[in-house]
């Protein structure tokens, strides 16, 4: 008895070990009727990329059904199926059932805690039904037809997506049907139940992407330009790379936009998440270190909606000062709290309600309050506008659209005078520009016909021409009222086009200044006595002044010369030719550009050799011309003692030797030689070498205007000698993109 009751225990003994433990996982492929998940069985996608199963976020016991990342060692889930049903133990089951419903269910439950199509089939069928998870994260459940060799898409998770949006997700809105894609918040870190934060297509108006708290819009994505939303700027460098493509689609069936990887890249693993705060950011998978990495999030310093109030624009590019802003012709609606930085308020307009009244716009189009265009691939075709009061405005410093405002008449001659256009990112910013375009309109130019020029210059006579210049050549004219003109005629082979000439048109029409553009001829060189070259040089540092520090606009000439200084009859001074001027913003002190243009002699060392202005240029080139009044020579003149130098190098050389007042033209009074030796040393001040010793034009003007004791000079940049001066190409100079024409070597001669 006793050894047959030994074989027994020995035969159960290895049967117990032959069976598989009642918990052992399985890892599965498909989800069938007779092949379901339960608790602690794994479902994988075909490449492994992702899988999905049960488990308990944070630190809740609750039991989900979820789907998270296979291949990255920290666990990331991307989905919940019943993120508001959660199971209280390990019981529970994900299936399809013999009707072809995807359900999960659990131990003491009399009904599915979780199924999304309950409804779509309420009787037997014969077809096969299967869930598979594909390699993009997307649970799918598929019909099969008899053969099985055809099957269908019968329900995706892709189309309820929780708080993560994945790649090749689609995010919008079917209008025929009206599903919305869109994701919402958990509820915390422990709750992945539905939360207070949702992430959706708002298509009212021009479709944008918009995030809620509750109802509350706190941040938006602005409208589609083609490339990008223009609240998110950043988006056209991100995704239109090597690694992201996006397609978006706006027509009578849908509004969406879905978020691609390209396919050399599809091991990168890449989502978009909204947290239980509301913040919302789109990061990578980081093998090191380890770890999801930001590439971009939002909301940021000026992204919550309505920052700056109605009417009000925030500018983030300067963390030192209040972000806050009016649109051109508004102002707080509350200024004690504007002041004390609270910008809720907003702002309305100066002139109080506003019409469609004559004078006013954008420049021509007064219906709507602001308008942008549509599509910037097609070089901004389409129109995009507002009506009412525009609010959650944004400026970005180097990307963006320009968004147009609608101001009254007397607002819209200040903007076009100070040039404020509008950079509309989701949203609108206004920016200064560096240089002046067709948004002004005729009016602000005096207009006349061919006809009546051609009869003033006598049809552009040749005994009327005053000079040769980059655009072609320059007249005088009288008009029938007997008023003096000059008239430039752009020549067909002209070095510079008609962006140069319209430039300067636009800004001579904005300027006024006694001492700026009156074009008249010069009179003979001994015919000017040293009160007149006097008063000609404090003219043009007035004028220079005006350009540099008293006018709206802050305007650096970059080729101010001798010939570029015009006299009127009674030998009054006027800076001409800007043509190749450029405007400053109010705190803007220099710039740099690769087309240096102007002519060899005047520029700055630090602008023809590195292609860098500012107004110290502009003063190096004052400088020049004071030294060829005083001395009736040209920059280019030549000099037996130095036969290399130029007059900057002789006006030095003789200073440094106590000889200076060699330089003063001989037909002056020797009775001024101070006073001219005086104005020596303030124009080899004007033409240090390097620009920060060189003095403003304020500071010129204050030494003009007094007789006190002056500092002394330092070298001066020789740059422009015979070598270089006696071409004028500035096209052959290495090491800067100079331009290839010959700018404005004007030859002007006396009459």
């Amino acid at each position: 008895m006793k050894s047959c009751e030994a074989l027994l225990n020995t035969i159960l003994i290895l049967l117990i070990f032959l069976a598989p433990p009642l918990c052992m996982s399985l890892v599965l492929d498909t989800i069938t009727p007779n092949h379901p998940i339960k608790d602690g069985d794994v479902l994988l996608s075909g490449q492994k990329t992702f899988a999905l199963g049960f488990f308990s976020p944070g630190k809740s016991l609750n039991r989900y059904v979820g789907v998270w990342y296979n291949k990255i060692s920290e666990k990331t889930v991307v989905w919940v199926a019943n993120r508001d049903n959660p199971i209280n133990d390990t019981s529970g089951v994900l299936a399809v059932d013999s009707k072809g419903r995807l359900i999960i269910y659990a131990r003491y439950q009399n009904s599915p805690i979780w199924s999304p199509n309950l409804s779509v089939f309420s009787e037997k069928t014969s077809s096969t039904f299967i869930a598979k998870l594909l390699d993009v994260g997307n649970l799918v459940l598929l019909k099969q037809d008899d053969s099985f060799r055809q099957s269908s898409v019968i329900w995706q998770s892709f189309d309820y997506p929780t708080n993560t949006y994945l790649p090749f997700m689609k995010f919008g809105l079917n209008r025929k049907t009206g599903h919305d894609w869109f994701i919402t918040s958990w509820k915390s870190a422990d709750d992945p139940g539905t939360g207070n934060c949702t992430f959706r297509m708002n298509i009212t108006g021009y479709p944008q992407m918009v995030a809620y708290k509750g109802q509350v819009p706190f941040w938006r994505a602005g409208s589609w330009t083609g490339r990008s939303w223009t609240g998110v700027p950043r988006m056209i460098g991100i995704l239109h790379g090597y690694i992201f493509n996006v397609s978006y689609t706006n027509d009578q069936d849908e509004t969406s936009i879905v978020f691609g990887i390209n396919n050399d890249t599809n091991l990168v693993f890449a989502r978009l998440v909204i947290d239980e705060s509301g913040r919302l950011s789109r990061s990578a998978w980081q093998d090191q270190p380890k770890d999801w990495v930001d590439f971009w999030y939002a909301p940021d310093r000026c992204d919550n909606y309505g920052r700056c109030g109605r009417n009000g624009m925030c500018n983030p590019s300067d963390v030192s000062q209040f972000d806050c802003v009016c649109l051109p012709g508004f102002e707080p609606r509350l200024r004690d709290s504007w002041d004390l930085r609270d910008p809720s308020g907003g702002c309305v307009g100066k002139g109080g309600a506003r019409t469609c009244a004559d004078g006013e716009g954008f420049v021509k189009d007064c219906n709507c309050t602001a308008y942008t265009s549509v599509d910037d691939t097609t070089d901004g075709s389409g129109c995009l506008s507002w009506h009412g009061d525009l609010v959650d405005i944004t400026t970005y410093t180097n990307m963006g659209q320009d968004l147009y405002v609608r101001v009254d008449a007397v607002t819209l001659v200040e903007e076009r005078q100070s040039r404020y256009l509008f950079d509309n990112n989701k949203r609108g910013n206004f920016l200064e520009e560096t240089e002046l375009d067709d948004s002004i309109s005729d009016s602000d130019v005096p207009l006349f016909d061919l006809h009546t020029i051609a009869v003033a210059t006598s049809n552009f006579s040749v005994d009327n021409k005053l000079g040769q210049g980059g655009f072609g050549s320059v007249y005088k004219g009288m008009l029938s009222n007997g008023k003096e003109i000059a008239v430039k005629r752009l020549s067909t082979c002209s070095g510079q086009g008609s962006a140069e000439f319209r430039n300067e048109v636009q800004l001579v029409a904005k300027l006024q200044h006694k001492n700026l553009v009156k074009i008249l001829d010069e009179e003979k060189r001994k015919s000017l006595d040293w009160r007149r070259r006097f008063d000609i040089i404090c003219g043009i540092a007035l004028g220079m002044l005006y350009l540099h520090q008293d006018s709206i606009l802050r305007i650096i000439h970059r080729d101010l010369k001798a010939s570029n200084v015009l006299l009127d009859a009674a030998m009054n001074p006027r800076i001409s030719d800007f043509g190749l001027a450029r405007i400053f913003g109010g705190d803007q002190s220099e710039a740099c550009t690769n087309r240096v243009v102007g002519t060899y002699g005047y520029m700055a060392p630090e602008y023809a050799m590195e292609g860098l202005f500012s107004i110290k240029s502009d003063v190096y080139s004052f400088g020049v011309v004071l030294l060829e009044i005083i001395s009736g020579r040209k920059i280019t003149g030549y000099y037996k003692e130095n036969p290399e130098s130029n007059l900057v190098g002789h006006v030095w050389d003789l200073w440094r030797e106590g000889r200076a007042s060699e330089v003063v033209d001989s037909f002056l009074d020797e009775a001024f030689v101070d006073e001219a030796l005086r104005c020596i040393q303030i124009g080899l001040l004007s033409v240090q070498e390097h620009a920060y010793d060189r003095p403003t034009m304020s500071a010129v003007v204050l030494m003009l205007g007094n007789d006190s004791d002056l500092p002394s000079p330092k070298q001066p940049a020789f740059i422009a000698n015979r070598r270089w001066a006696g071409t004028g190409d500035l096209s052959s100079s290495e090491g800067v993109n100079y331009s290839i024409n010959v700018v404005t070597c004007t030859m002007v001669e006396a009459r």
